[in-house]
């Protein structure tokens, strides 16, 4: 397996751990409601009723929005390798490593820090199309691209 497939892995795993999680908590507040709904306290019932929904709404937009994102990232193909930078390319800078997929923030691979950064970002817009040996500039500082896989 190489690098890259293993930085791919390794934020599917990330992001189904997140999935799972938010569907254990939608289960808690699922269960807060039943228990919830026994109780017959007036105001203070409705107020803890109204709250639970909002936070199982709230906890649903987020599954949702992590199923976007898995289903985003699982249409990569991590053995892809081009010449330009595209979505799901991973770029060596002098700044370090950044994969275009999702945005997960700062993983750690093997004991290298990468930085998740989505294809919709700012910094992976200004890297789109570039190719190893091109400089772009964001937020002040120089970005050289040294490597492509």
């Amino acid at each position: 397996m190489t690098f890259k497939q293993k930085i791919h892995q390794h934020c599917i795993t990330l992001i189904k751990d997140k999935i799972n999680l938010v569907q254990q908590v939608l289960n808690d507040l699922k269960e807060s409601g039943a228990n919830e709904t026994k109780s017959t306290a007036g105001d203070k019932h409705e107020t803890a009723l109204a709250m639970l929904q909002i936070e199982q709404a709230n906890k649903r937009n987020q599954l949702n929005e992590l199923v976007k994102q898995k289903d985003a990232i699982e249409k990569v193909n991590p053995t892809l390798v081009a010449n330009i930078i595209l979505n799901g390319s991973l770029v060596k800078t002098n700044k370090g490593y950044f994969y275009i997929c999702t945005s997960l923030g700062k993983i750690n691979v093997d004991g290298v820090l990468i930085m998740a950064i989505s294809l919709e970002s700012p910094l992976a817009q200004k890297f789109l199309n570039k190719v190893v040996g091109q400089t772009i500039e964001m937020n002040r500082l120089t970005y050289i691209i040294e490597e492509l896989s």
